[in-house]
This record gives C-alpha cells, structure tokens and sequence, in this order.
C-alpha cells in the first residue's frame, strides 16, 4: 500500500554499490563475466548508477583485480558507471578505459586512515587534491566517500566537527557529491539529523550529499529516512545486502537495495527501479556466491514465489 509523505523527496537516485563494494571483501574470486552479467542485470532493472569497480592495487583488493577486463565489458551500457580511485596511478588506469565518474575514498579518523591508507587523513586529503583536480579538469564527475563518519571500531564515536572539517575539505577540493558512510553502522537517526545539519551551517547542503549506511545494528532504514527528511535524495545501497569492509572488520552489510525500495515504493518516492527484476537479480547472484541473500526484501518476496 502506497502512502505519500509530501515532506520526503518525490523521487531518489539509488547509487548501487553491489559490483564493488559489494563483492570486494569476498573470498572467493568471482569471475569477471559474473560481475559484468550482474551489472547488466542491476542496469536492466532499472538502476540508473552502478559502481562497477576499483582500480586499486590488486595487492589491497584481490576481488577487484580484473577492473582492467571487466570494465571494457560494461562501459557501454546506458548508466552511469562510477569507479574507485586510490591516487592519480588509479586514475590514469581508469582514463585510459574512458571512464567517466570515479569516486576518491577518505576517513573521518586517523585509525581508519592509517588501516585503509597507511596515512593520516591529512595526508591522503593531499594524496587525493591532485586526483580531484585532475579528473575534473578531464571532464569528469567525482565523488568523494567518507569512511566512519559516526564511529570507529578502534576509536569509538566520531565528533560531528571532525566528519564536518573533512567532508567540507573534500567539498572545497571540487568533489561533485560526498557520501557519508557509517561504516560500522553505529548511527542512529538523531546522529544523522545532527550531522546533516552541521554540514548544511559550514556550507555543504544536501544536494551535494549522499548517505551510505550499513545496518550492524538494524539502523540503516530508519537512518535513511532520517536523512530524507533533512532533504537528502542520494541513498548508497547493494542488492541483495552484500558487502562490508575488508579493513573494518565489524562492519556488516550494506544496506540491501531492495529492503530501500521497498521503503521507497510505499511511501510514493520515484527511483525508476523493478522491484521484482533486482529481486531476481539477488537471488542469481546469492546462487553465484552459494548463500542465501541477507535482505529481508529478497528472503520475502522470494519465498512467496
């Protein structure tokens, strides 16, 4: 049953984020033909952006090691197709393969900076300008993600002014849109609205914003509408629930893109996806993996069926 709320946005764009984030933690390599096939198959389910890979060293992420042969294999296709840079050697890999989004990925926190960047946040703020600066002037859209933005599995809760002062560094570096991540899914709505708003008064508004929660704790949904409700219209999800952090190891899964659009669909918000072509695409890709699909949307839908 559909019921409108006329204070949340009419329509909400849906960055997909299975393909990378998604799958980059897994043990088991999975072939590349099966990570194209499950982007054709986000894309035909009417996703409109799907993060395809990251052009890190295959050293760091043994998963995203193929970027170099799957991305050629997607390219084409009529979505948007962001991928992850790590420095300008990344960059130069994506440029090379006529990728037109890339995304840079920062810490709100020295410990997670050091574990993920082996450097301060400062310093790979600096790591990242160069990248930024380079990409745009290539004509390019970038993203910039920030990594624990509400708390840290070494150092506990995060303080707003310090997610505040690096997310306003990437705004102010030239990143398009900033995506906010708790990464070990320790926000709850309050956090999110106290965030929101102290970004908004140092200048970042909500358009330039995207949310990215993982439900640890069962929060993602609530947390999600939180940031509608501040005006925010940019949600990150995976299908199927899939993904963590491979250098954060209590982080869980994403949030599941179809337990977000199930939410979506009843309370009238556009996002131009079929619920029962990315179900489907969840359940291929849970039998790709050999497991059941952790999204309550998909173990519903598809038990009904």
């Amino acid at each position: 049953m559909v019921v409108p709320d006329p204070s949340l946005p009419a329509r909400v764009r849906i960055h997909e984020v299975g393909p990378r984030d998604g799958l980059q933690n897994e043990k088991t390599a999975v072939p590349t033909e099966v990570k194209a096939e499950f982007i054709r198959r986000l894309a035909a389910a009417g996703l409109s952006t799907v993060e395809a890979t990251s052009f890190v060293h295959p050293k760091w992420v043994p998963q995203l090691a193929d970027a170099e042969t799957l991305f050629p294999l997607v390219n084409g296709l009529p979505v948007r197709l962001p991928v992850l840079v790590p420095n300008e050697r990344g960059l130069d890999r994506a440029l090379a393969l006529g990728a037109r989004e890339v995304a840079v990925f920062a810490s709100a926190t020295e410990s997670f900076a050091k574990a993920n960047l082996n450097r301060t946040v400062d310093e790979a703020l600096a790591m990242f300008e160069p990248v930024v600066v380079r990409a745009i002037e290539a004509g390019l859209k970038v993203r910039g993600y920030l990594s624990m933005c509400f708390g840290d599995p070494w150092e506990g809760a995060v303080p707003v002014e310090r997610t505040v002062r690096v997310t306003k560094a990437l705004a102010d570096m030239g990143c398009d849109e900033l995506s906010l991540g708790d990464t070990i899914g320790v926000a709850t709505p309050g956090h999110v609205q106290r965030l929101l708003a102290e970004l908004a008064a140092a200048g970042v508004p909500a358009s330039r914003i995207a949310v990215h929660f993982h439900d640890t704790y069962g929060q993602a949904l609530s947390n999600t509408l939180a940031a509608l409700r501040h005006g925010v219209t940019t949600v990150d999800a995976s299908a199927g629930g899939l993904g963590g952090c491979p250098y954060a190891k209590s982080a869980t899964g994403n949030l599941a893109t179809e337990d977000l659009v199930w939410m979506l669909d009843g309370l009238g918000i556009e996002t131009g996806v079929d619920l029962a072509a990315l179900t489907a695409t969840s359940v291929w890709m849970a039998e790709q993996l050999g497991r059941p699909s952790p999204s309550r949307t998909v173990r519903a839908l598809s038990h009904k069926e």
